[in-house]
């Protein structure tokens, strides 16, 4: 029976996904259109970050009361409907709005599912559950930039986002008809308040770390994302099929990783791996302004899913053993909440950098940035017990 649940699971995650992997080479380019400049691309990035960070929290809590499946149901069908306003959108301001509203939905869904999958996960096999989940995230979000390119060169930018509808409401059907009530191993915990489980969460080093480690090695997902068909169209003159697929090699490299290198997360020291990981993303981000030619950024972009490769099972096999003090949709909650605050960081200190000093610079300041924060989070790591050892 559990095989089936999470069988359902990750199907429905990985077709969601797949809806955003699509609009992921469009948004840049349509925002463009629109005559969003380097700020306004972060803002618009920026806005999806704030309401999703507002309300992760508040639903992983929330799901540890009522359940997960509902709130899967909301967040799919906010996802349809941000994939049928977009094309609709006629300024930067109205784009800035409907990433808010995605961005709500985006709160009701990747932490929620990450909750369930911890539910199921069986103490020692942590790694191997989230890298199971993680595949699913990275398998549709990889594949949706090919697909993403190819509806736009064939049909226009309005078809990805249409796409996008489409996908999420075919996984809103899935989770509906095809997911039951879950139960959740936590149900006779003491349940605290999101505000007190923060406080306890941030001054508990072993907490504390994972949660730095994972808002840092989120900063770059907005260069490497948002900002990468920018750099491709300027500097290569690529299309839209070349966009999506560096953006296709990183995620999909990654997804096939996350099976060993998540068994490899509950066999090995998770802070040693976490900082490997972490070395690697960040030299990759310093060497992306010496690339002169398409193939040049295509191999780096793949060293880069294997850097995160190491990094997502291990962060989420860490939070995974934390969430059993807390309630796991809280940790997932505050956990996805970490991911949203380096987004927003990551949006706005890339945005201010292209406008200050030029895309190439960004990408090195925030490599170097990323390498300090991530070198302290593996100390505070390293330093304590995980919470079934401690107490």
């Amino acid at each position: 029976m559990q095989g089936h649940l999470l069988v359902t699971l990750l199907l429905s995650v990985f077709i969601a996904l797949l809806g955003i992997g699509i609009i992921v080479p469009v948004m840049p380019v349509f925002a463009a259109s629109l005559g969003a400049g380097g700020l306004a691309l972060g803002l618009i990035i920026a806005a999806f970050s704030i309401t999703r960070g507002i309300f992760q929290p508040i639903v992983g809590s929330l799901s540890d009361r009522w359940g997960r499946k509902g709130f899967l149901v909301c967040g799919l069908l906010v996802y349809g409907l941000v994939g049928l306003a977009m094309p609709e959108a006629t300024s930067v301001l109205n784009l800035i709005v409907i990433r808010a509203f995605h961005g709500i939905g985006s709160a009701m869904i990747v932490p929620v599912a990450m909750a369930c999958v911890s539910d199921m996960s069986p103490v020692g096999q942590e790694g191997r559950y989230m890298g199971l989940l993680h595949i699913a995230i990275f398998t549709g979000i990889g594949s949706g930039p090919l697909l993403g390119g190819f509806f736009t060169d064939l049909w226009g930018m309005a078809a990805a986002f249409y796409a996008m509808a489409g996908l999420s409401g075919l996984a809103l059907l899935l989770v509906l008809f095809q997911l039951p009530v879950l139960e959740r191993r936590d149900l006779g915990m003491r349940r605290v308040g999101i505000m007190e489980a923060l406080r306890s969460m941030l001054t508990r080093r072993r907490t504390g770390g994972i949660l730095l480690a994972r808002m840092a090695t989120m900063i770059i997902m907005v260069p490497t994302m948002a900002f990468l068909p920018l750099l491709m169209h300027q500097w290569f003159q690529s299309s839209g099929m070349e966009i999506g697929m560096v953006i296709a090699c990183r995620t999909l490299v990654n997804a096939l990783l996350q099976t060993p290198f998540g068994r490899m997360a509950d066999r090995r020291d998770k802070a040693g791996l976490l900082r490997i990981g972490c070395l690697v993303i960040s030299v990759v981000m310093c060497l992306v302004p010496l690339a002169d030619s398409f193939w040049w950024l295509l191999a780096l972009f793949v060293l880069l899913g294997m850097g995160e490769a190491i990094i997502w099972p291990t962060l989420g096999a860490l939070a995974t053993e934390e969430g059993r003090r807390y309630g796991q949709g809280t940790m997932m909650g505050v956990f996805s909440l970490a991911m949203s605050v380096g987004v927003f960081c990551g949006s706005l200190g890339a945005g201010f950098t292209m406008d200050l000093l030029g895309l190439r610079w960004s990408f090195i300041i925030i490599g170097v940035l990323v390498l300090a924060l991530t070198m302290i989070a593996t100390a505070l790591i390293k330093g304590s017990l995980p919470y079934a050892v401690s107490e």
